[in-house]
């Protein structure tokens, strides 16, 4: 459970402004890397990971087509926040019917170093996208812990074997994994579409593509996603046709569309007007044709001013390349 050894690298990267507006990767200090500081008491942390590759249609095919929408695969289904932390709780209070203890449950929900502690429990190593991996089942997994004031047996860390490989770093359309285990999220995509509450920086937008939340390219280029093992977990599988839909076909839907269709799910947190943004990013990249620019022009004048701006600019995309300005 000691990760003085992340403390730093941890500075570095706030230091770096490589957050850019997650204030919460700052507010709390060390204490992310301080378990016994965020839960009084902590002795061990017990990591955990659950698969969540669904049964879905194939990624690269949606990414090659230009006029549908690639959402990446963990969001596809029921938010991971609530199936994984409920198994986590049920887990907790079994292992309290035979050694009673003090426990928090924690997914993706506090400041915790999740990629350090699964790390340090031998569930993987630290990718060179920063991600963690295993040999066995790749990275297409969530993490999650449970902080106890067991003594319990510390298992021992895992070998890392990223090698020489670099194909994450290759595949980052944006250039947002600087270095071997460094990602300046300013640029990530996952980023862009998630966290960013503003504009998405213009030089960046023809290279988000049809991406409209989050990313998976340094993932899907990994070789140890080839033993990538599909979840079981029916609330991860794929709903309202996300993995297939259209980009044209999602920009028409109306807000309360949207707050019915994504209820439970990843995506209902970014809201309706950053979900409008990032398909208007999406539909400016889309080849031209006519339902495309006609979807677009209906939103010319959008009540938000955010999606009015990149409506404007997909709609000069657009103009440009119908007049040879775009390749």
């Amino acid at each position: 459970m000691d990760l003085s050894d992340a403390e730093a690298g941890l500075e570095a990267w706030l230091a770096s402004g490589f957050h850019g507006e997650m204030d919460y990767m700052a507010r709390h200090g060390m204490k992310r890397a301080r378990p016994a500081e965020l839960v009084p008491g902590t002795l061990r942390v017990i990591g955990l990971r659950m698969n969540y590759w669904p049964q879905a249609d194939e990624p690269q095919a949606a990414l090659a087509d230009g006029r549908r929408a690639y959402v990446s695969r963990y969001a596809l289904g029921r938010d991971y926040h609530k199936v994984m932390r409920a198994r986590l709780q049920k887990l907790a209070e079994r292992i309290a019917e035979e050694a009673p203890h003090g426990f928090r449950v924690f997914v993706d929900s506090a400041p915790v170093l999740e990629v350090a502690l699964a790390s340090k429990a031998g569930l993987g190593w630290r990718g060179k996208h920063t991600l963690l991996l295993d040999r066995s089942a790749g990275s297409f997994f969530f993490l999650g812990e449970i902080f106890t004031d067991l003594p319990l047996p510390v298992d021992p860390p895992v070998s890392e074997h990223c090698g020489s490989c670099r194909a994450c770093l290759d595949a980052c359309p944006t250039g947002a994994i600087v270095a071997p285990y460094q990602v300046d999220a300013r640029r990530c995509i996952s980023y862009l579409t998630i966290e960013l509450k503003g504009a998405i920086p213009e030089e960046l937008r023809p290279l988000v593509g049809n991406r409209i939340y989050g990313c998976d390219d340094c993932q899907l280029v990994c070789p140890w996603n080839r033993f990538a093992q599909l979840s079981a977990e029916s609330d991860f599988a794929p709903r309202h046709g996300l993995d297939r839909a259209g980009l044209v076909e999602l920009f028409a839907w109306t807000e309360a569309e949207f707050l019915a269709r994504t209820a439970g799910s990843p995506i209902h947190r970014i809201g309706f007007e950053r979900w409008l943004r990032n398909l208007a990013v999406a539909l400016g990249n889309a080849p031209s044709a006519p339902d495309v620019v006609a979807a677009l022009e209906a939103r010319r004048d959008d009540p938000s001013a955010l999606v009015r701006e990149h409506v404007a600019w997909a709609l000069a995309r657009h103009e440009a390349a119908a007049s040879g300005g775009i390749g």
